[in-house]
């Protein structure tokens, strides 16, 4: 089957159930695209038994499309760029040292508490996972999801202050998680033991070299939409600084995602009010807004068609439901230990914790990574667990955090 089939059938597919979920269902376009493409699947997978064996067909398509290859190395910087466009940096700067703790330590706490609470969970119902493997999965799971967190947010109303702490965290700790699990997944690769000096190291390099590459990337590229007024050559460029900065950014050993969400930031705010004039600036917003659409459509139409592609055993389905109260908990900790601290400092809404705890939503990115990892028994675990994470995440958390929002706003309001 070639390239332009597959993406052929992919996106009838995401128009068919966007217009389905416009139509019928009517709830936010990621969360009823996925939950149609659940449906798809399943409807697939029990029409085998009648003997129309069209999950086997299906599952030959799915496996032309490498999920991992193409979000990561495709569509991660494109739908990164768009988000971060619409970041206001001056909000972000008040709310920095908030923004960058969840992002690193947060991360690591949820990392460290996930990897140790599921080797015990996993030595309990009798399933052997490797201490690394545990961690490694942490790190898959940690990271809240920009993709899914911004498709959302777009249709909850929610205070800029909230706002900016959820989408500024999610947009820089999943580059974060992306490392973290670079790092321990070289380590188990290599069996190399634990150098934290080593790890801090590579960390560094990183995360540091990725925002530094995205800022010199993102000022070269307001230099130049300085010197043209020129609508479809300026987007041409924006086009340029996602495809060419990310390639660059990995062909550096730094990380792509950061690169991508620092020069967006940069453009999205100096670069939309001194470099361009109000003609391109509405038509750079609608192009973006039509790139991030559209690949988010084909994004969770994909997450919903990956069920197909699961080998389910009644254990691994066992270890995934004790793995989302899991990671809940571990959640609740990496948001509230760090916010305990800096309350010292700084005062914040009564119900922030439960808020980013309950609205920290995993998506494609911890799919792309678990499905990175080598072919085993050990990656058939870690998969269904991530898949479960994730359903639940986009499913429940995501249908319920406007209900959650509008609660504690309201109570926040009328105390």
């Amino acid at each position: 089957m070639t390239i332009f089939q597959i993406i052929a059938i992919l996106v009838t597919l995401a128009a068919t159930f966007s217009y389905l979920n416009y139509r019928l269902l009517k709830l936010p376009t990621t969360i009823g695209l996925m939950l149609i493409s659940l449906t798809f699947s399943l409807i697939l997978m029990s029409l085998d038994f009648f003997g129309f064996e069209l999950q086997e067909k299906s599952t030959q398509i799915l496996d032309n499309i490498d999920f991992s290859q193409t979000l990561m190395q495709g569509m991660l910087s494109f739908l990164l760029f768009a988000g971060a466009l619409h970041v206001n940096l001056s909000n972000l700067i008040e709310h920095k040292w908030t923004i960058a703790i969840l992002a690193t330590i947060g991360v690591g706490i949820s990392t460290f508490l996930i990897g140790a609470l599921m080797y015990l969970g996993l030595s309990w119902i009798g399933l052997s996972l490797s201490p690394i493997y545990c961690f490694i999965l942490g790190a898959i799971v940690s990271p809240t999801d920009p993709i899914a967190v911004l498709a959302l947010l777009k249709q909850a109303g929610i205070p800029s202050s909230l706002k900016t702490k959820i989408v500024g965290e999610s947009l820089f700790n999943d580059g974060v998680g992306v490392v973290i699990f670079l790092v321990l997944y070289k380590m188990m690769a290599s069996q190399q033991s634990f150098d934290p000096a080593h790890i801090g190291l590579l960390l560094f390099e990183e995360v540091i070299g990725g925002i530094l590459l995205g800022l010199s990337l993102g000022g070269l590229t307001f230099w130049l939409l300085r010197t043209v007024n020129n609508y479809q050559l300026e987007i041409l460029l924006t086009l340029s600084l996602v495809t060419g900065g990310y390639a660059l950014a990995s062909s550096l050993h730094v990380s792509g995602p950061l690169a991508i969400v620092a020069a967006g930031v940069l453009i999205g705010n100096h670069g939309r009010h001194l470099a361009m004039s109000e003609s391109t600036r509405q038509h750079l917003d609608t192009f973006w807004e039509l790139v991030d659409e559209i690949l988010n459509a084909i994004l969770f139409v994909l997450i919903g068609l990956e069920v197909l592609n699961l080998t389910v055993q009644s254990q691994y389905v066992f270890s995934a439901l004790l793995a989302i109260p899991i990671v809940l908990v571990a959640r609740f900790f990496s948001v509230g230990f760090p916010l305990t601290l800096l309350r010292l400092k700084k005062s914040f809404s009564p119900h922030v914790v439960k808020i980013l705890t309950w609205g920290g939503l995993r998506g494609g990115i911890s799919i792309a990574l678990a499905l990175s990892l080598p072919m085993g028994q050990k990656r058939d675990l870690i998969l269904i667990i991530t898949y479960a994470i994730v359903i639940f995440s986009i499913l429940v958390q995501g249908l319920t955090i406007p209900y959650l929002l509008k609660k504690t706003i309201v109570q926040e309001h009328n105390p």
